[in-house]
């Protein structure tokens, strides 16, 4: 296989996006729910961004950076148990050098809420001296985890506080174009302190291809507005231009036979991190399917990409590669060979298991050289 540093950036820029054009997904609702959202903000004594812990400046709101960059902040990078946690490490100790306070979060875990809460109350220590009312605003593209965060301090303000104080409403009207209170959740006393809700919003529109397509696989722009082949193949050109699937090469037996182990001691724990949302529960033989399928996805991207004498910085090789790897998928996925459809129900299932975590914690973004600006 060749190897070498690969441009940053020109993923983006190859043969199956070139159609594509700028990414746009921008919904009638957003540009009402945009212009909530600056008013809001012009009254909230601290924001918390959340970013999705995969993409951590790709998932920021480019037009709402120059508001936020001004307020009290906490860049909430959500959804960690699906990023490389060395990776984050990086992350964080960058935001923190440009003086951004941030930190990594599970949403659908109390005690990393907690400490989330912790912080901003620390940030918020001066001002709680001398303001009887302050209120915190949750902003972030679709799909980072906002909903699941709000619902989790939602949880603990009903735990800290009696009943007649469950549902709080903070008024903080009149504003132009917003007639309704915003509903929020208190979290302090004395003062009083809100955390207050706002739709996920994007760009009108995202004029770097890869950006959007980063946007895409974390699941913030509809799969269907860039389509899932596109997405796949551009999850496979990351995967192999980092050599990510060479280092499940020495994971894939050791792990399928531990996950068999696991599962004759622990069934229940090892199901639930195999089990999909939304789906059917899930017995112990498909389990063992589940995993083995997963294990025979990785060994295929690992072989292939061992068996690759083209240039990974080369277009061409890389996407007849890309292409290799479609049909050996198929393969292992039990898609027909003359299905329609095929490369799409292979796109459609290989970004299932990404996006549940099964093929292992990634992070997308580049961490920026020392000298690159970041918002």
């Amino acid at each position: 296989m060749a190897s070498g540093a690969v441009k940053k950036g020109w993923l983006g820029q190859m043969g199956f996006n070139k159609s594509g054009g700028n990414i746009n997904w921008y919904p009638g609702h957003m540009a009402a729910a945009t212009r909530a959202i600056r008013q809001r903000l012009k009254l909230s004594d601290l924001v918390i961004e959340v970013r999705d812990a995969r993409i951590p400046l790709s998932s920021a709101n480019e037009d709402l950076q120059p508001m936020l960059s001004g307020k009290r902040r906490v860049i909430a990078l959500n959804k960690q148990d699906l990023a490389n946690r060395n990776l984050m490490h990086s992350w964080i100790s960058y935001f923190n050098s440009r003086k951004q306070e941030c930190l990594s979060i599970n949403a659908h875990s109390r005690s990393s809420v907690h400490k989330l809460l912790d912080l901003v109350e620390f940030k918020l220590k001066e001002l709680m001296t001398r303001e009887p009312t302050l209120l915190v605003m949750v902003v972030g593209v679709p799909n980072v985890g906002k909903s699941a965060l709000i619902n989790s301090i939602h949880q603990i303000a009903l735990s800290r506080f009696p009943v007649q104080e469950k549902m709080k409403k903070a008024r903080v009207g009149p504003l132009p174009g917003v007639t309704q209170d915003i509903a929020g959740f208190k979290i302090a006393h004395r003062p009083s302190v809100y955390v207050l809700d706002s739709p996920g919003v994007l760009v009108p529109s995202i004029p770097d291809i890869e950006t959007g397509l980063k946007l895409t696989l974390a699941g913030s722009v509809k799969d269907s507005v860039v389509g899932e082949e596109r997405i796949a193949q551009y999850l496979l050109a990351v995967l192999n231009t980092r050599g990510t699937p060479l280092q499940w090469k020495h994971l894939v037996d050791r792990e399928t036979k531990d996950l068999h182990h696991e599962l004759e001691k622990k069934p229940e724990s090892i199901i639930k991190v195999l089990q999909n949302k939304g789906k059917k529960p899930m017995n112990k033989s498909n389990a063992y399917r589940v995993q083995d399928m997963v294990s025979e996805v990785q060994r295929t991207l690992c072989n292939t990409l061992s068996e690759f004498r083209g240039s990974l910085e080369d277009e061409s090789d890389l996407e007849i590669l890309i292409d290799h790897q479609f049909e050996a998928l198929q393969k292992v996925l039990k898609i027909p060979h003359k299905a329609s459809e095929a490369r799409i129900m292979v796109s459609k299932k290989f970004l299932t298991l990404f996006r549940t975590g099964k093929l292992g914690p990634v992070i997308l973004d580049d961490v920026p050289d020392a000298s690159d600006s970041v918002s």
